[in-house]
């Protein structure tokens, strides 16, 4: 499957046309290793919505040594500050190709640069609101309690973490079938086939973790 774009080329072969392609690599990379990962695990320890605000404190927010979460912090926000920038550059520098590619590839690149658009807003208020404005600024982390209750009657909050999903949960099985196709991991037509419903497989089963998550705070905000 081609990437339905059309960037300013560099000759085949030079320095320029590597570095790029390197580059791409190395951004998809980013993107799949650590944080499709990290992504995924964070869905499932939010999961815990369902077993009560202990639970969920103690997945969620706690960690078993400071170090352990500055570390978590600068494996997962590094590579989100990379991947973030050369996704702007990419924005920049390349649109679809629509006399050249067919429709469902345009239309799977046009989404892939759309759902990165939301996913950077909504991660720049979530990383504010969940992580760093209740430590930095109340002295702990975001209580079960709180969220649940936003969940429940703001519904501005509710709309937001429906929606957001669907863009993380794209954006992210896209990804990962792009990172499988630039490294060469997967490329003969018959592997294409079958490597396309693993991704929207990966997709339903990241916006379904989400919108379970959503639920159990949703239902943990109503009355008792």
């Amino acid at each position: 499957m081609s990437t339905a774009t059309s960037p300013a080329r560099a000759l085949p072969g030079s320095p320029e046309a590597r570095s790029s392609f390197f580059q791409a690599r190395l951004a998809s990379a980013f993107g799949v290793l650590p944080l499709a990962v990290w992504t995924i695990v964070h869905l499932w320890h939010n999961l815990s919505a369902f077993q009560g605000a202990d639970a969920w404190q103690r997945d969620v927010t706690e960690y078993p040594h400071p170090i352990a979460q500055a570390v978590t912090g600068v494996v997962v926000l590094l590579p989100l500050v990379i991947h973030t920038v050369w996704g702007i550059g990419r924005l920049a520098t390349s649109r679809p190709n629509n006399q050249r590619y067919g429709f469902y590839n345009n239309l799977k690149y046009a989404l892939q640069r759309l759902t990165a658009i939301a996913v950077v807003l909504f991660l720049g208020a979530h990383i504010w609101l969940a992580l760093l404005q209740p430590r930095l600024v109340e002295g702990h982390a975001e209580p079960f309690a709180d969220i649940a209750q936003e969940m429940h009657y703001h519904w501005p909050t509710l709309v937001t973490y429906i929606l957001a999903p669907l863009a993380v949960a794209y954006h992210l099985a896209n990804g990962c079938q792009q990172f499988l196709m630039t490294w060469g991991i997967v490329s003969s037509q018959g592997a294409l086939k079958r490597l396309e419903g693993w991704t929207i497989g990966l997709f339903v089963v990241v916006l379904g973790m989400a919108w379970a998550t959503v639920y159990a705070l949703w239902a943990a905000g109503g009355p008792a």
